[in-house]
């Protein structure tokens, strides 16, 4: 990743002036995921500039898992996002963190603010808070309980944390603005009533801190130097630098806070609440099925942490929001494929050829290179024989005009063999073709004098009838039908636009959940996925999991954990056919 650490970026050129200026003297940042579902794409740019940016400083990068919200987390979730951190090539040198690490302090704190009267117990309802807020437009109002002696706010926090109110009946807010210009700003939560167990801290609280209010206190007890972020959290920064000010000697860091474009995909999605919900319907066969954005489907898909880094580099960083073609992620994967993939030969839609002039029960042993611009990638064999099979679609009863595939009376050369004349073939009662017939021509085998004999005909894949392996093979194309993809969710987590005066049932924001979950489902791409069965040369039988190769003339492919010593089965990773280029011929 030498490429990208040369690449300078406005947060690096920021990063350098705060060393320079002494602001900081060591790089010190982290990478903050909630454990509520898999990491998937949109991640990335964030994890990648966490990371990279602490590796290319000589600093350190922490790992913190945002458990604010036990509802929906869990040791799962933990352990696949340290896997993929892993899989990109990185790893958390400052240490692993959780910010249940920190409920202790941040209830300190806040008995802290209630005293000093920067927060305040409320009891309004959520919707009288949304109306109390105001509009982007127009000025909030303050709650009828904003000045109520600091005393009794207290009383009450300590009774709430005691578990005495229902939920929604009561929240701690910070006391700052309700006329702010900044709707973020106006008297935000601090702590909501929530009686969920949490997955490491058991029954010890039924009160669980507000995103905006625990993140930076994580921050500025970690020492963190530098809160890279996307882009969504620029108007929250104001907050952010609000707390830890506020916060005092009371936190020993003063972090900075600085925001970049989140990535988005074409023909994708990048909510995890969506994304958990096809999972949890069973359009998807679970997190990690090929088709879903996330890191988990994409190793298992055959993708590398090495072409996803390089896409990361290649979109860079900017202050604007945009969208990415999908077709570049391919792009980058496919570069990567290219140079590493053993070729093979496999025919996924099979008709069989029979030889006429090749004796019966005969064989030969021919060789095949492994990859056509690496010979020291070694080669293969594979053998020979009267009957193979050939893709469907290499033959045509009449042909086209610019086709130069079989068709009665036309030669083409079988790759590393023979070249073969077509004489016929036999159809069953609906036309559909089920036996080709050739002869081949003895002298044109490859590597000799005659094969370089030149012919009209294209060099075609095949396999050997008798000892080919079947296989399964997924095909996949993008899980999204329309360019315009459903409506832009908002960021995971518990961003202030979502919790704002958060008091109980979520039940408008539920139905609106829901209401997009339904036309995202319905835009689902039905043919997201094809099952086809074929054959392959018996070098892939043997392969591990995970192992990938090129099929030639049809794509990029890996073995999915799913195969069996019966049926090896593998997913398409990526086709040959490149948007962002020329196609990749591959031999």
């Amino acid at each position: 990743m030498a490429e990208a650490q040369e690449n300078k970026n406005f947060i690096w050129e920021a990063v350098e002036q705060d060393l320079a200026t002494g602001r900081y003297e060591r790089v010190h940042t982290r990478f903050p995921p909630e454990p509520n579902g898999y990491m998937h794409i949109g991640h990335c740019k964030a994890l990648i500039m966490d990371f990279l940016t602490a590796e290319k400083y000589g600093g350190l990068c922490n790992l913190r898992f945002d458990d604010t919200n036990p509802a929906k987390e869990d040791m799962e979730y933990v352990r696949a996002i340290q896997k993929d951190i892993e899989w990109l090539g990185f790893h958390w040198t400052g240490g692993i963190f959780y910010a249940s690490d920190y409920y202790d302090k941040c209830y300190e704190i806040a008995e802290d603010w209630i005293r000093r009267g920067l927060a305040y117990v409320d009891e309004l309802s959520k919707e009288e808070m949304r109306v109390y807020r105001g509009t982007l437009t127009e000025p909030g109002k303050n709650s009828p309980w904003r000045d109520r002696p600091w005393e009794e706010s207290l009383d009450l926090f300590r009774r709430m944390r005691a578990g005495e109110f229902p939920e929604g009946s009561k929240t701690l807010r910070m006391k700052i603005d309700m006329a702010s210009p900044n709707i973020v700003m106006r008297d935000p939560a601090m702590y909501r009533i929530l009686y969920k167990e949490h997955w490491r801290t058991g029954n010890k609280w039924c009160i669980y801190p507000m995103y905006d209010f625990a993140h930076p206190i994580g921050d500025a007890l970690e020492g963190i130097t530098h809160s890279l972020c996307s882009l969504e959290y620029e108007i929250h920064r104001p907050l952010y630098d609000w707390v830890v000010e506020k916060c005092g000697d009371m936190l020993p860091g003063k972090p900075r806070q600085i925001e970049f474009a989140r990535l988005n995909l074409t023909q994708t999605v990048m909510s995890k609440r969506y994304l958990r919900a096809l999972v949890e319907g069973g359009y998807v066969r679970g997190w990690d099925d090929p088709r879903m954005p996330t890191l988990s489907a994409m190793r298992r898909r055959g993708y590398s942490g090495e072409a996803v880094r390089d896409f990361v580099n290649r979109i860079g960083l900017s202050k604007a929001d945009s969208v990415v073609d999908y077709a570049m992620l391919e792009s980058c994967v496919r570069a990567d494929m290219d140079d590493k993939a053993t070729r093979v030969m496999a025919v996924l839609d099979p008709v069989k050829v029979v030889l006429t002039n090749w004796p019966e029960g005969e064989t030969k042993t021919l060789t095949v290179e492994n990859h056509p611009k690496h010979p020291e990638l070694g080669t293969h064999t594979v053998t020979f024989g009267r009957e193979l099979w050939v893709e469907r679609e290499d033959f045509l009863p009449e042909p086209v005009k610019g086709f130069k595939r079989m068709y009665p009376g036309n030669e083409v050369r079988l790759k590393s063999a023979y070249i073969v004349r077509c004489d016929g073939y036999t159809a069953d009662e609906n036309g559909r073709v089920t036996e080709i017939r050739c002869t081949v021509d003895m002298d044109t085998e490859s590597g000799t004098p005659g094969a370089d004999r030149k012919i009209k005909g294209a060099t075609l894949h095949w396999v050997n009838a008798a000892d080919c392996v079947e296989i399964e093979a997924r095909l996949y194309e993008p899980l999204l039908t329309a360019e315009d993809e459903a409506e832009k969710p908002a960021e995971d987590g518990d961003t202030q636009a979502a919790i704002e005066g958060e008091a109980g049932e979520e039940t408008e924001e539920l139905n609106s959940t829901e209401r997009k979950l339904r036309e995202f489902v319905r835009r689902l791409n039905p043919d997201s996925l094809t099952v086809r069965r074929g054959y392959a040369e018996p070098v892939v039988r043997d392969a591990g999991s995970g192992a990938t190769y090129q099929f030639l003339r049809t794509g990029y492919f890996c073995k999915d954990p799913d195969s069996t010593d019966a049926l090896p089965v593998f997913n398409r990773t990526v086709s040959l056919r490149d948007s962002f280029g020329k196609q990749k011929a591959g031999g």
